[in-house]
C-alpha cells in the first residue's frame, strides 16, 4: 500500500530537530507523498506561545491521528508538568511500545536479544498526583492517611499517590495479547511487586490473571520486578513482551537499551484506542545539540514503527533494512557507537542503502 498520509510533526528541543529531520528525509524517501504538519511543543513553543505544550499541537495530533516528535525536554524544576506525560494523558496514549533487539554490527554482551516492553502510560506514579513536602495539601493528607490507616507520615515528607485501577489494567492487557499475536509473540512476562503492593501491584497482576480475552497461543507468566531484572540482565534472549506498570516499564525500557547498544538506536510509540505519537526513547542531549554528531537512528527507527502502524509495510522493512545495512558495515557510526560520522554522514549512508522508491 502507498499512498499519502497526514503526519504531525514535532521537532523537539535539543537535537530533536536535527534527529527530526534525518527521520523526515529518510521517511519521504521511503514513501513519497506524506504530508507533514509541522507543530511545536518544549522550548521553542513556550516561546513561541508561552506554553510547552500548546492547544493547538494537540489539535493537529487529533486531526491527523498519528505523530512522531523528536525529544522533548521539561525544565526541571520549573514547575512545569512533564509534556511527554500530559501529550500521553491527554491524548489518552495508554500503551507504551518500546522493542529492542541487536543490531548487526553493535557489539554487545549479549546475542539474539529480540523483546518488546509495553507499558501503562497512564497511571501509576506518572499520573502526577503529588504532594509536596510542607504544602497545606500534603498536612490535610497526613492527618486523613493517619485516621484511614493509622499510618504516620513525616511532616517533611513530599507524597506520591500510585494509582493502579482495574479499567486501567485491563486495556493494557488487552492491548499485549492482541500486540503478542498481531506481531507473531510467543510469551508475555508481567512484572509486579505485588507482594509488597497488593492493592496496585497485587490488582495490576490479579486483574490480568483473570481478564477473560483471547489470548491465542500466547504464554502468559508474572515475575517480581527485582527477579525479573536480576534475569533480565542476565539472560534477555529468555524474554519475548514484558508487559509492566508505568514506572516499572520506563526504567526497564531503557535498560532493555543498554543491551542493545544504547538509547540512540531504539525506538518508541504511544499509542491509544485512537491516536499515535512515535519518539525515540533517548532524551534532548543538550550537551551536543548543534554540534552535527547526533545519532539519529532511534528516530528513524521510529519512523519505520509509523509507517508499519500506518500500514505502509515495505517501507517501514525498507527503512529497518537500511538501517541494518549501515550499521553491519561498521564504517559509518556516531561516536555514540564508537565513531566519528556526523548525523548527516549516517542519514546519508541510510538514504543510500534504501532501494529506489
Amino acid at each position: 500500500m502507498t499512498g499519502r498520509h497526514r503526519v504531525t510533526l514535532i521537532p523537539g528541543d535539543g537535537i530533536g530537530p536535527e534527529v527530526s529531520s534525518a527521520a523526515r528525509m529518510v521517511l519521504d524517501a521511503a514513501v513519497p507523498g506524506i504530508e507533514w504538519v509541522e507543530r511545536t511543543a518544549g522550548a521553542a513553543a513556550l516561546a513561541e506561545h508561552g506554553d510547552l505544550l500548546p492547544e493547538e499541537t494537540l489539535d493537529a495530533i487529533r486531526t491527523t491521528r498519528v505523530a512522531i516528535k523528536g525529544p522533548i525536554t521539561t525544565p526541571v524544576g520549573s514547575g512545569f508538568r512533564s509534556i511527554n506525560v500530559a501529550l500521553r494523558q491527554g491524548l489518552d496514549l495508554f500503551a507504551a511500545v518500546r522493542p529492542a533487539r541487536s543490531l548487526p554490527g553493535v557489539p554487545t554482551r549479549h546475542e539474539k536479544v529480540d523483546l518488546v516492553v509495553v507499558r501503562e502510560n497512564t497511571e501509576d506514579l506518572y499520573q502526577g498526583v503529588e504532594f509536596a513536602a510542607g504544602s497545606p495539601q500534603a498536612d490535610a493528607l497526613r492527618i486523613e492517611l493517619r485516621s484511614l490507616a493509622g499510618v504516620e507520615i513525616k511532616p517533611d515528607a513530599g507524597v506520591t499517590v500510585k494509582p493502579i485501577s482495574v479499567a486501567g489494567t485491563r486495556r493494557i492487557v488487552r492491548f499485549a495479547f492482541e500486540y503478542a499475536k498481531t506481531n507473531r509473540r510467543a510469551r508475555i512476562t508481567l512484572g509486579h511487586k505485588a507482594g509488597i503492593m497488593p492493592t496496585s501491584d497485587g490488582l495490576f497482576l490479579t486483574t490480568a490473571r483473570n481478564e477473560e480475552i483471547d489470548r491465542g497461543d500466547v504464554g502468559f507468566e508474572d515475575m517480581q520486578i527485582d527477579h525479573l531484572t536480576a534475569r533480565l540482565v542476565r539472560d534477555p534472549a529468555r524474554f519475548d513482551v514484558l508487559l509492566l506498570p508505568n514506572l516499572y516499564g520506563d526504567i526497564l525500557s531503557d535498560l532493555c537499551a543498554g543491551l542493545v547498544g544504547g538509547l540512540g538506536l531504539v525506538p518508541g510509540a504511544n499509542i491509544g484506542w485512537e491516536y499515535a505519537v512515535f519518539e525515540p526513547v533517548h532524551g534532548s542531549a543538550p550537551d551536543i545539540a548543534g554540534t552535527g554528531v547526533a545519532n539519529p537512528i532511534a528516530m528513524i527507527l521510529s519512523g519505520a514503527m509509523l509507517l508499519r502502524h500506518l500500514g505502509e509495510m515495505a517501507g517501514a522493512s525498507a527503512v529497518e533494512a537500511a538501517v541494518d545495512s549501515v550499521l553491519s558495515g561498521g564504517t559509518v557510526r556516531t561516536p555514540d557507537l564508537g565513531g566519528s560520522s556526523s548525523t548527516t554522514q549516517v542519514t546519508n549512508a541510510i538514504l543510500r542503502a534504501l532501494p529506489a522508491a
